[in-house]
Protein backbone atom coordinates (compact mmCIF):
# COMPACT_ATOMS: atom_id res chain seq x y z
CA UNK A 1 0.00 0.00 0.00
CA UNK A 2 1.36 3.54 -0.94
CA UNK A 3 2.68 5.40 2.48
CA UNK A 4 0.31 8.25 0.78
CA UNK A 5 -2.67 6.39 1.12
CA UNK A 6 -1.77 4.89 4.65
CA UNK A 7 -1.07 8.27 5.99
CA UNK A 8 -4.35 10.23 4.46
CA UNK A 9 -7.05 6.80 6.60
CA UNK A 10 -4.45 7.39 9.46
CA UNK A 11 -5.55 11.43 9.69
CA UNK A 12 -8.85 10.65 9.02
CA UNK A 13 -9.29 7.85 12.08
CA UNK A 14 -7.75 10.64 14.40
CA UNK A 15 -11.31 12.27 14.09
CA UNK A 16 -13.29 12.27 17.18
CA UNK A 17 -16.30 9.80 16.42
CA UNK A 18 -19.60 10.52 18.34
CA UNK A 19 -21.92 7.79 17.21
CA UNK A 20 -19.58 4.65 17.72
CA UNK A 21 -17.93 4.59 21.42
CA UNK A 22 -15.53 1.95 20.55
CA UNK A 23 -13.98 2.94 17.35
CA UNK A 24 -10.15 3.10 18.22
CA UNK A 25 -7.28 5.52 16.78
CA UNK A 26 -5.74 3.43 14.32
CA UNK A 27 -2.31 4.86 12.99
CA UNK A 28 -0.02 3.04 9.98
CA UNK A 29 2.17 0.64 12.00
CA UNK A 30 -1.61 -0.92 12.97
CA UNK A 31 -2.63 -2.77 10.46
CA UNK A 32 -5.90 -4.45 11.61
CA UNK A 33 -8.25 -6.96 10.64
CA UNK A 34 -12.48 -6.70 11.14
CA UNK A 35 -14.34 -10.10 11.39
CA UNK A 36 -18.09 -10.06 11.24
CA UNK A 37 -19.99 -11.50 13.84
CA UNK A 38 -23.56 -13.12 13.15
CA UNK A 39 -24.73 -12.33 16.81
CA UNK A 40 -23.27 -8.91 17.00
CA UNK A 41 -21.28 -6.59 15.44
CA UNK A 42 -17.67 -6.17 13.89
CA UNK A 43 -14.37 -6.71 15.61
CA UNK A 44 -11.09 -4.60 15.11
CA UNK A 45 -8.10 -6.48 15.53
CA UNK A 46 -4.76 -5.12 16.07
CA UNK A 47 -2.26 -7.64 13.75
CA UNK A 48 0.87 -6.86 15.65
CA UNK A 49 -0.50 -7.17 19.12
CA UNK A 50 -3.35 -9.83 17.82
CA UNK A 51 -5.48 -7.71 20.33
CA UNK A 52 -9.26 -6.97 19.82
CA UNK A 53 -9.19 -3.16 19.97
CA UNK A 54 -12.87 -2.40 19.72
CA UNK A 55 -15.34 -2.74 17.32
CA UNK A 56 -17.54 -0.71 14.21
CA UNK A 57 -21.52 0.62 14.61
CA UNK A 58 -22.92 -1.26 11.79
CA UNK A 59 -26.14 0.06 12.61
CA UNK A 60 -27.74 -2.96 11.95
CA UNK A 61 -27.91 -6.86 13.53
CA UNK A 62 -27.12 -10.37 11.76
CA UNK A 63 -23.29 -9.16 9.64
CA UNK A 64 -21.77 -12.13 7.62
CA UNK A 65 -20.25 -11.46 4.75
CA UNK A 66 -18.02 -8.80 4.48
CA UNK A 67 -15.70 -6.83 2.27
CA UNK A 68 -13.11 -3.62 1.97
CA UNK A 69 -12.63 -1.15 -0.49
CA UNK A 70 -9.06 -0.53 -2.03
CA UNK A 71 -8.37 2.09 0.08
CA UNK A 72 -9.86 1.09 3.11
CA UNK A 73 -11.60 3.75 3.74
CA UNK A 74 -15.18 1.72 3.62
CA UNK A 75 -16.47 -1.47 4.81
CA UNK A 76 -19.39 -3.16 3.82
CA UNK A 77 -21.34 -6.46 5.81
CA UNK A 78 -24.23 -8.31 4.66
CA UNK A 79 -26.72 -8.23 7.13
CA UNK A 80 -29.21 -11.27 7.33
CA UNK A 81 -31.55 -9.90 10.27
CA UNK A 82 -32.21 -6.25 8.56
CA UNK A 83 -31.97 -7.46 4.40
CA UNK A 84 -29.53 -4.82 3.84
CA UNK A 85 -25.97 -4.18 4.08
CA UNK A 86 -24.22 -1.70 5.91
CA UNK A 87 -21.17 0.45 3.94
CA UNK A 88 -19.43 1.80 7.23
CA UNK A 89 -16.67 4.77 7.37
CA UNK A 90 -13.56 2.50 8.53
CA UNK A 91 -12.41 6.38 9.73
CA UNK A 92 -15.68 6.38 12.00
CA UNK A 93 -16.24 10.33 10.49
CA UNK A 94 -19.49 9.68 9.13
CA UNK A 95 -22.14 7.01 9.75
CA UNK A 96 -23.00 4.04 8.86
CA UNK A 97 -25.36 3.68 5.69
CA UNK A 98 -27.98 1.24 5.38
CA UNK A 99 -29.14 0.26 1.89
CA UNK A 100 -31.86 -2.72 1.74
CA UNK A 101 -31.31 -5.73 -0.62
CA UNK A 102 -33.41 -8.87 -0.06
CA UNK A 103 -33.95 -11.19 1.80
CA UNK A 104 -31.04 -13.54 3.32
CA UNK A 105 -27.91 -11.50 1.48
CA UNK A 106 -24.68 -13.56 2.27
CA UNK A 107 -21.96 -13.03 0.57
CA UNK A 108 -19.76 -9.61 -0.14
CA UNK A 109 -17.14 -8.91 -2.56
CA UNK A 110 -16.01 -5.62 -3.04
CA UNK A 111 -13.87 -4.36 -7.24
CA UNK A 112 -13.58 -1.06 -7.07
CA UNK A 113 -16.21 1.11 -6.09
CA UNK A 114 -18.75 -1.91 -6.63
CA UNK A 115 -19.61 -4.50 -3.93
CA UNK A 116 -21.47 -7.70 -5.15
CA UNK A 117 -23.76 -8.95 -2.80
CA UNK A 118 -25.72 -12.64 -3.01
CA UNK A 119 -28.83 -12.94 -1.60
CA UNK A 120 -31.62 -15.70 -1.90
CA UNK A 121 -35.41 -14.40 -1.99
CA UNK A 122 -36.13 -18.65 -1.19
CA UNK A 123 -33.84 -18.82 1.41
CA UNK A 124 -34.37 -18.68 5.66
CA UNK A 125 -30.64 -18.69 5.63
CA UNK A 126 -30.28 -21.91 7.79
CA UNK A 127 -28.44 -24.36 7.06
CA UNK A 128 -29.29 -27.92 5.52
CA UNK A 129 -27.94 -30.95 7.32
CA UNK A 130 -26.07 -33.31 5.34
CA UNK A 131 -28.44 -35.52 2.91
CA UNK A 132 -31.60 -33.50 3.74
CA UNK A 133 -33.56 -30.96 1.75
CA UNK A 134 -33.19 -27.49 2.99
CA UNK A 135 -36.11 -25.22 3.70
CA UNK A 136 -35.36 -23.26 -0.11
CA UNK A 137 -37.26 -23.49 -2.82
CA UNK A 138 -34.52 -24.93 -5.30
CA UNK A 139 -36.40 -23.33 -8.24
CA UNK A 140 -36.40 -19.85 -7.20
CA UNK A 141 -33.50 -18.10 -8.64
CA UNK A 142 -30.84 -16.56 -6.36
CA UNK A 143 -29.57 -12.59 -6.80
CA UNK A 144 -26.65 -10.60 -6.87
CA UNK A 145 -27.07 -6.86 -6.35
CA UNK A 146 -24.41 -4.54 -7.26
CA UNK A 147 -23.68 -1.62 -5.05
CA UNK A 148 -22.25 1.37 -6.15
CA UNK A 149 -20.46 2.94 -3.12
CA UNK A 150 -20.02 6.22 -3.66
CA UNK A 151 -23.95 6.74 -4.50
CA UNK A 152 -25.17 3.87 -1.79
CA UNK A 153 -27.14 2.52 -3.88
CA UNK A 154 -28.06 -0.70 -6.05
CA UNK A 155 -26.93 0.23 -9.71
CA UNK A 156 -27.59 -3.10 -11.01
CA UNK A 157 -29.21 -6.87 -10.14
CA UNK A 158 -28.13 -10.18 -11.93
CA UNK A 159 -30.71 -12.72 -11.43
CA UNK A 160 -28.73 -15.87 -10.86
CA UNK A 161 -29.13 -19.42 -10.46
CA UNK A 162 -30.95 -20.52 -6.90
CA UNK A 163 -28.59 -20.60 -3.63
CA UNK A 164 -26.18 -18.01 -4.64
CA UNK A 165 -23.27 -18.53 -2.65
CA UNK A 166 -19.76 -17.68 -3.60
CA UNK A 167 -18.18 -14.67 -5.54
CA UNK A 168 -14.78 -14.45 -7.71
CA UNK A 169 -13.67 -12.11 -10.11
CA UNK A 170 -11.53 -13.23 -12.95
CA UNK A 171 -8.05 -11.80 -13.06
CA UNK A 172 -8.58 -9.48 -15.46
CA UNK A 173 -11.69 -7.82 -13.66
CA UNK A 174 -14.17 -8.77 -15.99
CA UNK A 175 -15.73 -12.09 -15.09
CA UNK A 176 -17.34 -12.77 -12.48
CA UNK A 177 -17.69 -16.37 -10.97
CA UNK A 178 -20.76 -17.44 -8.51
CA UNK A 179 -21.27 -20.80 -6.69
CA UNK A 180 -25.09 -21.96 -6.59
CA UNK A 181 -25.46 -24.60 -4.18
CA UNK A 182 -28.44 -26.29 -4.69
CA UNK A 183 -27.96 -25.66 -8.62
CA UNK A 184 -24.80 -27.71 -8.00
CA UNK A 185 -23.18 -24.81 -11.10
CA UNK A 186 -20.95 -22.08 -11.39
CA UNK A 187 -22.31 -19.54 -13.39
CA UNK A 188 -19.77 -17.05 -15.17
CA UNK A 189 -21.11 -13.48 -15.88
CA UNK A 190 -19.73 -10.25 -18.16
CA UNK A 191 -19.69 -7.82 -15.95
CA UNK A 192 -19.45 -4.77 -18.76
CA UNK A 193 -23.04 -6.30 -19.62
CA UNK A 194 -23.84 -8.11 -16.37
CA UNK A 195 -25.12 -10.63 -18.15
CA UNK A 196 -24.68 -14.84 -17.49
CA UNK A 197 -21.73 -15.26 -20.14
CA UNK A 198 -21.27 -19.40 -19.26
CA UNK A 199 -22.88 -22.29 -17.00
CA UNK A 200 -20.66 -24.73 -15.95
CA UNK A 201 -22.57 -27.82 -14.18
CA UNK A 202 -20.75 -29.80 -11.44
CA UNK A 203 -23.56 -32.24 -10.64
CA UNK A 204 -21.59 -35.42 -11.96
CA UNK A 205 -18.64 -33.99 -9.73
CA UNK A 206 -20.93 -33.79 -6.39
CA UNK A 207 -22.67 -31.24 -4.57
CA UNK A 208 -23.11 -27.85 -3.07
CA UNK A 209 -20.22 -25.57 -4.47
CA UNK A 210 -19.41 -23.01 -2.04
CA UNK A 211 -15.95 -21.53 -1.95
CA UNK A 212 -14.29 -19.88 -5.34
CA UNK A 213 -11.14 -18.87 -5.70
CA UNK A 214 -8.50 -17.29 -8.42
CA UNK A 215 -5.03 -18.18 -8.48
CA UNK A 216 -3.11 -15.51 -8.32
CA UNK A 217 -1.84 -16.16 -11.79
CA UNK A 218 -5.11 -16.15 -12.88
CA UNK A 219 -4.73 -19.30 -14.53
CA UNK A 220 -6.83 -21.78 -12.40
CA UNK A 221 -9.79 -21.66 -10.72
CA UNK A 222 -10.69 -23.79 -7.69
CA UNK A 223 -14.21 -24.67 -5.91
CA UNK A 224 -15.50 -26.33 -2.79
CA UNK A 225 -18.11 -28.52 -2.79
CA UNK A 226 -19.20 -29.01 1.01
CA UNK A 227 -21.41 -32.00 0.72
CA UNK A 228 -18.97 -34.63 -1.00
CA UNK A 229 -15.49 -33.40 0.44
CA UNK A 230 -13.81 -32.67 -2.45
CA UNK A 231 -11.92 -29.54 -4.58
CA UNK A 232 -12.15 -28.96 -8.51
CA UNK A 233 -9.76 -27.30 -10.23
CA UNK A 234 -10.43 -25.43 -13.10
CA UNK A 235 -8.63 -24.16 -16.01
CA UNK A 236 -9.18 -20.51 -17.41
CA UNK A 237 -11.32 -22.12 -19.90
CA UNK A 238 -13.27 -23.44 -17.09
CA UNK A 239 -13.26 -26.93 -17.36
CA UNK A 240 -12.43 -29.45 -14.70
CA UNK A 241 -9.29 -30.62 -14.50
CA UNK A 242 -8.84 -32.28 -11.28
CA UNK A 243 -10.85 -33.49 -8.84
CA UNK A 244 -9.37 -33.44 -4.73
CA UNK A 245 -10.16 -35.03 -1.41
CA UNK A 246 -10.70 -32.79 1.12
CA UNK A 247 -11.90 -33.38 4.61
CA UNK A 248 -15.64 -32.83 5.59
CA UNK A 249 -17.53 -30.08 4.99
CA UNK A 250 -15.19 -27.78 2.92
CA UNK A 251 -15.88 -24.40 2.38
CA UNK A 252 -13.82 -21.29 1.82
CA UNK A 253 -10.58 -21.36 0.34
CA UNK A 254 -7.72 -19.36 -1.00
CA UNK A 255 -4.37 -19.71 -2.66
CA UNK A 256 -1.04 -17.70 -0.63
CA UNK A 257 0.10 -14.77 -1.93
CA UNK A 258 2.93 -17.01 -3.92
CA UNK A 259 0.18 -19.15 -5.12
CA UNK A 260 2.56 -21.88 -4.28
CA UNK A 261 -0.06 -23.38 -1.26
CA UNK A 262 -3.92 -23.55 -0.99
CA UNK A 263 -5.48 -23.59 2.25
CA UNK A 264 -9.15 -25.34 2.69
CA UNK A 265 -11.41 -24.64 5.98
CA UNK A 266 -12.61 -27.94 6.13
CA UNK A 267 -15.25 -27.49 8.38
CA UNK A 268 -16.50 -30.70 10.12
CA UNK A 269 -13.31 -31.67 10.32
CA UNK A 270 -12.07 -28.70 12.54
CA UNK A 271 -9.02 -28.08 10.44
CA UNK A 272 -7.45 -25.90 7.98
CA UNK A 273 -5.60 -28.07 5.08
CA UNK A 274 -2.93 -27.42 3.31
CA UNK A 275 -2.23 -28.34 -0.62
CA UNK A 276 1.00 -27.52 -3.08
CA UNK A 277 -1.18 -25.56 -5.27
CA UNK A 278 0.79 -27.20 -8.42
CA UNK A 279 0.34 -31.22 -7.34
CA UNK A 280 -2.72 -30.80 -5.05
CA UNK A 281 -0.75 -33.12 -2.44
CA UNK A 282 -1.75 -32.38 0.69
CA UNK A 283 0.90 -31.01 3.06
CA UNK A 284 -0.76 -30.80 6.29
CA UNK A 285 -3.96 -30.61 8.37
CA UNK A 286 -3.84 -27.99 10.72
CA UNK A 287 -6.42 -28.30 13.82
CA UNK A 288 -8.68 -25.61 14.07
CA UNK A 289 -12.42 -25.04 16.10
CA UNK A 290 -15.80 -25.37 15.29
CA UNK A 291 -17.05 -23.88 12.32
CA UNK A 292 -13.96 -22.31 11.08
CA UNK A 293 -15.59 -20.79 7.70
CA UNK A 294 -13.44 -18.07 6.60
CA UNK A 295 -10.32 -17.18 6.99
CA UNK A 296 -7.32 -14.68 5.95
CA UNK A 297 -3.61 -14.03 5.71
CA UNK A 298 -2.36 -10.58 7.51
CA UNK A 299 -0.67 -8.28 5.23
CA UNK A 300 2.59 -9.82 5.49
CA UNK A 301 1.76 -12.98 4.80
CA UNK A 302 3.26 -14.70 7.91
CA UNK A 303 0.15 -15.89 9.88
CA UNK A 304 -3.31 -16.57 9.17
CA UNK A 305 -6.15 -16.01 11.15
CA UNK A 306 -10.07 -17.94 10.78
CA UNK A 307 -13.38 -17.10 12.30
CA UNK A 308 -14.91 -19.80 14.35
CA UNK A 309 -18.27 -19.59 14.58
CA UNK A 310 -19.23 -22.13 16.95
CA UNK A 311 -16.26 -22.29 19.29
CA UNK A 312 -16.74 -18.99 19.29
CA UNK A 313 -12.76 -17.82 19.04
CA UNK A 314 -10.51 -16.70 16.00
CA UNK A 315 -7.58 -18.54 15.72
CA UNK A 316 -4.05 -17.50 14.54
CA UNK A 317 -1.88 -20.00 12.66
CA UNK A 318 1.84 -18.90 11.75
CA UNK A 319 1.54 -19.13 7.80
CA UNK A 320 5.02 -20.70 7.76
CA UNK A 321 5.10 -23.48 11.00
CA UNK A 322 1.36 -24.37 9.87
CA UNK A 323 0.86 -24.84 13.43
CA UNK A 324 -1.81 -22.45 16.22
CA UNK A 325 0.07 -20.23 17.79
CA UNK A 326 -3.14 -17.88 19.23
CA UNK A 327 -6.53 -18.17 19.93
CA UNK A 328 -8.65 -15.21 21.04
CA UNK A 329 -12.10 -15.32 22.43
CA UNK A 330 -15.12 -13.96 20.35
CA UNK A 331 -18.32 -14.79 21.67
CA UNK A 332 -20.56 -13.64 18.94
CA UNK A 333 -20.13 -16.26 16.52
CA UNK A 334 -18.04 -14.79 14.45
CA UNK A 335 -18.50 -15.55 10.42
CA UNK A 336 -15.74 -13.35 8.17
CA UNK A 337 -13.13 -12.03 8.07
CA UNK A 338 -10.89 -9.94 5.81
CA UNK A 339 -8.03 -7.03 6.51
CA UNK A 340 -6.87 -3.67 6.33
CA UNK A 341 -4.26 -3.22 4.18
CA UNK A 342 -5.83 -5.75 2.15
CA UNK A 343 -4.20 -9.77 1.87
CA UNK A 344 -5.11 -13.09 0.74
CA UNK A 345 -7.92 -14.99 2.11
CA UNK A 346 -11.35 -16.81 1.85
CA UNK A 347 -13.35 -13.37 1.44
CA UNK A 348 -10.66 -10.88 -0.43
CA UNK A 349 -7.75 -10.73 -2.51
CA UNK A 350 -4.83 -8.34 -2.84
Amino acid sequence: MKKSSFRRLTMAMLVTVGFSSTMPVLSADKPVAYVSNQNGSVTIIDLNSMAEIGSLDIAAKGPRGIGITPDGKLLVTANKDGRNISIVDTAGVNPPQLVAIGQNPEFVRILGNRAYITYEPSSSGAAPKPGAKDDDDDKTPGHIAIVDLKLGKIIGDIVGKPETEGVEFSKDGKLMLVTNESDNSITVYDLVANKLQKIIPLAKYGSRPRGIKTSPDGKTYVTTLEFSNKLLVLNDKFEVIKEVATGLFPYGVSFDHSGKRLFVAANHDKSLQVFDAKTFEKIKDIPTGDRCWHFSFTPDDQQILLACGKSNEIIIVDANKLEVTQRIPAKDLPWGIVTYPKSMGSLDTL
